[in-house]
C-alpha cells in the first residue's frame, strides 16, 4: 500500500531552531550583560549547545527529568550554583528571546499542502508535549497533525525503535506504511530505519557526505524534494502509485 503517512521531528526540520536559539541566545545575554563575558555570540552559542547536548543525554537515559536538566543547562553554562527558582527565571527570560525568534522553514508549508490530500502526518521529538504543543501552535501548524508524540511522556527518545513505533501505533500503521522526516543522520535518521520505516534526513546545509549509506537514511537538501521521493519509494518493490 506504499508510505501512507509522514511523522516529523520539529526542531531543525519544521522549526529554524539554529537560528532561534542563536538570536535568543545572543539577545539574552545582551539583555542580562553577560556576553563579552563568553567573547562572542559564536562561542556563547557553542558552548550552550554543548551543555545542551550534555545535559539532554542525561534526560535521555532517564537519569534526570526534563525540568532539571533545563535548570542543569542553566547552572552549568553560568557556572554557579542557583536555587530551583533562579534557574527557572533565568531560562525563563531567555524563552521570551528565544520564542520571539521563532519561525519555520520556508519549504514547510508548501510540502505539507502538496501532501495533505495523499499522506497523514504526526510529530515525534526528543522534546516534551507542552513545550512541542505550544510551537506547533504558535507556528500556525499543530492542527496539520494527528498525533503529536514526545520522548519526555512517552518514557523512550529517538534513537530507540520504540520511539518510532509508538508515533506508528498513534496512526495505527505498520513500520513500513510511514516515513520519518528528521535533521540528524543518527539520532532520526539511522533511528527510523532501524525500526522499519522509510528514514529520510533532510541535510538542509549540505555538509555531510551526499550519497546515501546503505541501509540508512534517504538524505534530501530540501522538503520540496519530499512529494517525489515518498511517491518513487522502491524500499519494498517497484514505486508505487497512491490512488
Amino acid at each position: 500500500m506504499g508510505i501512507r503517512a509522514v511523522v516529523w521531528d520539529v526542531d531543525d526540520t519544521l522549526f529554524d531552531y539554529t537560528t532561534a536559539d542563536r538570536e535568543g541566545l545572543r539577545a539574552h545575554l545582551l539583555a542580562e550583560g553577560l556576553l563579552a563575558r563568553y567573547g562572542s555570540a559564536e562561542e556563547a552559542l557553542a558552548l550552550w549547545r554543548e551543555i545542551t547536548d550534555a545535559q539532554w543525554a542525561r534526560f535521555a537515559a532517564g537519569e534526570v527529568d526534563f525540568v532539571t536538566q533545563r535548570r542543569d543547562r542553566t547552572r552549568v553554562f553560568l557556572g554557579r550554583e542557583l536555587t530551583d527558582q533562579e534557574a527557572d527565571d533565568w531560562f525563563g527570560r531567555y524563552l521570551v528571546h528565544y520564542e520571539a525568534a521563532w519561525s519555520l522553514f520556508p519549504d514547510v508549508l508548501p510540502v505539507l499542502d502538496a501532501l495533505a490530500a495523499t499522506h497523514r502526518h504526526a510529530v515525534l521529538s526528543n522534546s516534551s508535549l507542552p513545550v512541542q504543543d505550544r510551537k506547533l501552535r504558535v507556528l500556525g501548524v499543530h492542527d496539520r497533525f494527528e498525533a503529536i508524540l514526545c520522548a519526555a511522556e512517552l518514557g523512550v527518545s529517538k534513537p530507540e525503535p520504540g520511539a518510532f513505533l509508538a508515533a506508528c501505533e498513534a496512526l495505527s500503521l505498520p513500520p513500513e506504511q510511514v516515513a520519518y522526516v528528521g535533521d540528524h543522520p543518527e539520532i532520526d535518521g539511522r533511528g527510523a530505519a532501524g525500526a522499519g520505516l522509510l528514514s529520510v534526513w533532510i541535510d538542509r546545509t549540505g555538509g555531510r557526505a551526499a550519497v546515501d549509506p546503505p541501509g540508512g537514511p534517504r538524505r534530501i537538501a530540501s522538503l520540496a524534494e519530499l512529494p517525489a521521493l515518498l511517491c518513487g519509494d522502491t524500499r519494498f518493490g517497484p514505486p508505487r502509485s497512491f490512488r
